[in-house]
C-alpha cells in the first residue's frame, strides 16, 4: 500500500465501507469481498479511528486505483460522522456498506442509496466489547436494506430482525490454498520444528480453548503443535507454555499456503463460548484446500455443515483419537465442498442484489 495525499481522498468513490478491522491485519472476509466488489465500484474503506495524538495528518492509503483506505484522525467514534464530512467532497453515496455497527453514527452525517450490512461476526460477545453495540446494531438494522451473514447461525439470529437476509457463509480462494508444490523450501521458523506437526493459523484470542490446546500437548509430546497468528486481547503470559507448542507470529496472506504445506493436520481448537457461539470459521474451507485432515472442536456451524469429513472433538483425547484415526475418504468430500464455494461467486451474490436495490 502507498500513502495518499489528502487531495487524493477528495475524488468521487461509489462505495464507503466500515470496518472494524485493519486492512493489513489478517487476511478475511473484508478484503476479499472489497477486493472483488472493487472491479466494478471505486471504495473507500473507512477503519477505526486512530486518534489525534501521534498522526497530525490524515492518513490515506491506496491498496489499488479503486480501493482507498483511510485512518481517520480522530479520538473516537462519536466524532467520525463530522469528521468525514468534513473531509470526503461530497456527503451522498450509492452505497453504505458496513461491518460493524459501531460506525453507525455517521448515518447522521452521510447519505446512501442503499446500506448494507455484512454481518460477519456477533461483535456485541467478543471480549472488550461496547455495552452500545447492542443498541447501535438496533439502529443499523432499522437502517439497512439488506443484511449479509457469515454464517448459517448469524443468519438465523438476524431474520429474526430484519425482512431481508442472506446468509452468505465465508468462501474460499481455492487457487491459493492449494498450492502444493512439495518441493518448495520451507520457512526457517517451521524447517526445524519436529513432525508430526498439528497447525492452525488465524488471529489467537479468546476465542481459542487454551486449555485444551495444553492439555493436548502435554498427552501427545511426540506431537508438534503449531501456532500461526497475531495474539489480541489476551496476554502472552495466558498462552501455555509446552517444549511442543510453538508460536510463529503473524504471516502474511501470501505466505500462509506454505505453512499449510507443512502441518500434517490442520486443527481449530476453538473454545465453547459466547464469542464463538455464531462463528463460521473462514480458515475451514482453505485447510480443505489443501487437503489436510482437521481437526475442530464442537462449533455449531462446523458441526452442521462438515461433521462427516472434519473430526470434532470435545478434549484431549478425542483429539488424540483424531490424529490416530483421521477420516477416511475426507479429500473426496472436500472436493465436493469446495466445488461448491468461491469469494469470486459470492461476492458476485452480492453485487447483484445491492444492484438490483439501487
Amino acid at each position: 500500500m502507498k500513502l495518499l495525499k489528502n487531495t487524493h481522498l477528495h475524488s468521487h468513490y461509489d462505495m464507503i465501507v466500515f470496518c472494524h478491522l485493519r486492512w493489513d491485519f489478517v487476511y478475511q472476509r473484508p478484503q476479499h469481498l472489497i477486493s472483488r466488489l472493487s472491479k466494478n465500484l471505486k471504495i473507500l474503506m473507512v477503519e477505526e479511528p486512530i486518534g489525534r495524538a501521534d498522526h497530525k495528518e490524515l492518513e490515506g492509503l491506496a491498496v489499488s486505483e479503486s480501493i482507498h483506505i483511510l485512518r481517520p484522525t480522530v479520538d473516537n467514534m462519536n466524532e467520525l460522522g463530522a469528521f468525514l464530512k468534513k473531509t470526503l467532497k461530497t456527503q451522498v453515496f450509492s452505497f453504505g456498506w458496513f461491518y460493524s455497527a459501531a460506525f453507525v453514527d455517521v448515518l447522521d452525517y452521510l447519505d446512501f442509496g442503499v446500506i448494507v450490512y455484512d454481518c460477519m461476526d456477533e461483535l456485541s460477545l467478543f471480549k472488550g466489547a461496547s455495552p452500545e453495540l447492542i443498541s447501535q446494531e438496533k439502529y443499523l438494522l432499522s437502517a439497512a436494506d439488506v443484511v449479509f451473514t457469515g454464517g448459517k447461525s448469524l443468519y438465523e439470529a438476524k431474520k429474526e430482525k430484519h425482512h431481508n437476509v442472506y446468509c452468505f457463509p465465508s468462501s474460499v480462494d481455492q487457487n491459493h490454498f492449494e498450492q502444493n508444490d512439495k518441493n518448495a523450501e520451507l520457512p526457517e521458523d517451521i524447517q526445524s520444528i519436529p513432525t508430526p506437526i498439528v497447525g492452525y493459523y488465524g488471529v489467537i484470542d479468546e476465542r481459542i480453548d487454551l486449555d485444551l490446546l495444553e492439555m493436548s500437548a502435554l498427552k501427545m509430546p511426540e506431537v508438534s503443535f503449531v501456532m500461526i497468528g497475531p495474539i489480541c486481547k489476551i496476554g502472552e503470559e495466558d498462552l501455555p507454555k509446552a517444549k511442543n507448542i510453538f508460536y510463529l507470529g503473524m504471516k502474511t496472506y501470501e505466505e500462509l499456503p506454505t505453512y499449510l504445506n507443512a502441518f500434517d493436520f490442520a486443527m481449530m481448537p476453538f473454545a465453547l463460548n459466547d464469542s464463538t457461539k455464531f462463528i463460521s470459521p473462514t480458515k475451514t474451507l482453505e485447510y480443505m484446500c489443501a487437503k489436510k485432515p482437521i481437526i475442530s472442536t464442537k462449533i455449531k456451524d462446523v458441526v452442521r455443515d462438515y461433521s462427516d469429513c472434519i473430526n470434532l472433538i470435545e478434549d484431549e483425547n478425542d483429539f488424540k483419537q483424531a490424529i490416530l484415526q483421521p477420516k477416511s475418504n475426507f479429500e473426496d468430500l472436500y472436493n465436493e465442498i469446495l466445488e461448491r464455494t468461491s469469494w469470486d461467486i459470492t461476492a458476485s451474490k452480492m453485487y447483484k442484489i445491492i444492484k438490483e436495490i439501487a
